[in-house]
């Protein structure tokens, strides 16, 4: 069992406009984000299961070209390797679950 002070972690901007706190289990990846309005995420995929759960904020998500406007409670499944790319209208909280873990955010 772990503790962990999200308080006491370090803060990383990934990309530009894009910053994350990471609890890293054996089995997935916890990102806690702050994301700058404006700030675009590229389009990409990868091999992870996602789960995107709009904290606060507005966010135009961008999944298989169809575009949806998050508010705060919206939560989206991404299955793996699907291409997938936003953007944020407001300054948003983020947060992701990533299975298995993100070893590129380690």
């Amino acid at each position: 069992m772990s503790f962990i002070d999200l308080a006491q972690q370090e803060e990383r901007e990934i990309i530009r406009g894009y910053h994350a706190k990471f609890v890293h289990t054996n089995n997935m990846t916890i990102a806690y984000w702050r994301i700058d309005a404006g700030a675009a995420l590229p389009e990409h995929s990868h091999h992870h299961e996602q789960v995107v759960n709009l904290i606060e904020g507005e966010f135009e998500f961008n999944f298989k070209g169809e575009i949806k406007k998050l508010s705060p409670g919206a939560v989206v499944v991404v299955p793996p390797n699907v291409p997938h790319c936003g953007k944020a209208i407001t300054d948003c909280r983020l947060m992701d679950v990533f299975h298995p873990m993100r070893e590129d955010y380690k």
